[in-house]
């Protein structure tokens, strides 16, 4: 007994110094702390595959055939559900290749809405038998983890509509979200229809592809239903404000940076209003963002989007409608001049 109370004293004795130590930090100082203990983490993470003994194995493997991406996924001999961390991050960043998932998500806009230390502790080390010196390299994310990264992302979309000032995106970021949108969407009925099979029987009269099929239609509804929220009309406007000469299917990245301007950063402001006179107190599980969509964001987002395409086929070019947006929104457009000096003259 007297151990275990020698115990709690140090514990304590050792959170008041580690408090105090803090305190007395500066923000940068404070900074850097935090990205060591956030490298600490990873380092026991990644400690685990040190014993090949210790490294869970793939039982079975298969494939999540996605629009563009074919995603791997994989059940461990420990009973775990694993989709692969790389393919995951190609899959969200439409980037062959792009760097490891937590570059993605250890950025400022997302730290409210995704926690790191969950997605660093729930990263998983296993091993691959067909494949000969990656051991100590295959990782993957628990099913669950995927999703509350998804839910995570459409948090922040959602945060960014009503507060574009305080969450704001990079068109990336918007992006990724969007994606994720779609994923959980299109997971969410096929996990339902997964379901009934099993309840019915049906499973073992179904073909073995059939799950597959529906979560490509799934997706390919998702992606319509996002294209439906920001029309051709929108793009061919844009096409012809900035002289674009391509097809608006394939749209230049830079656009990306216009929608975020002149739609999010201008989105109704009556949104955040709205939420605060109608929905309910903010706690945990209940938050303003989870009535956005459903409720009354979503309107307003395509009231907008329609707004701005009528406000754009009054314009010659785009600085025209940035000004136009500008002032309807009770903002002036700034034009900087840079001086140069003048060129040496030469002798006459």
């Amino acid at each position: 007994m007297k151990n275990e109370q020698d115990g709690v004293v140090a514990s304590a004795g050792r959170a008041k110094g580690g408090r105090a130590r803090a305190a007395s930090m500066s923000p940068e100082e404070r900074r850097e702390l935090a990205s060591k203990a956030s490298q600490a983490r990873w380092n026991r993470v990644a400690a685990k595959i040190v014993d090949p003994n210790r490294v869970p194995e793939a039982k079975y493997k298969g494939t999540l055939a996605l629009p563009g991406i074919e995603l791997p996924v994989y059940v461990l001999d420990t009973g775990q559900r694993v989709v692969g961390r790389t393919s995951f991050t190609e899959t969200l960043t439409d980037i062959k290749g792009g760097g490891g998932l937590e570059k993605y998500l250890a950025v400022s806009a997302l730290k409210p809405f995704i926690d790191m230390n969950l997605v660093l502790e729930g990263l998983v080390a296993f091993r691959l038998p067909e494949v000969e010196g990656l051991e100590t390299q295959v990782k993957g994310l628990p099913s669950d983890l995927v999703i509350e990264v998804c839910r995570g992302f459409v948090r922040a979309l959602e945060a960014s509509a009503v507060e574009p000032q305080v969450h704001k995106l990079t068109a990336r970021q918007t992006q990724m979200a969007i994606k994720a949108s779609m994923l959980l969407a299109a997971w969410a009925k096929v996990g339902l229809d997964a379901l009934i099979d099993e309840a019915t029987g049906y499973q073992y009269e179904r073909a073995s592809d059939a799950l597959q099929v529906k979560l490509r239609a799934y997706l390919e509804d998702e992606m319509r239903k996002w294209e439906k929220t920001f029309p051709d009309e929108l793009w061919i406007e844009f096409a012809r404000l900035t002289n674009w000469k391509g097809t608006v299917t394939q749209r230049p990245k830079y656009w990306g940076r216009l929608v975020m301007e002149l739609v999010y950063e201008y989105l109704d402001k009556d949104v955040a209003r709205w939420l605060k006179e109608n929905a309910p107190s903010p706690r945990h599980g209940q938050n303003y963002h989870q009535w956005l969509s459903g409720q009354y964001g979503l309107k307003k987002l395509v009231e907008h989007i329609w707004a701005l395409i009528g406000i754009a086929r009054t314009c010659q070019n785009m600085l025209e409608l940035r000004e136009k947006m500008a002032c309807l929104n009770g903002k002036t457009m700034v034009q900087l001049f840079l001086p140069l000096p003048n060129a040496p003259r030469t002798a006459s």
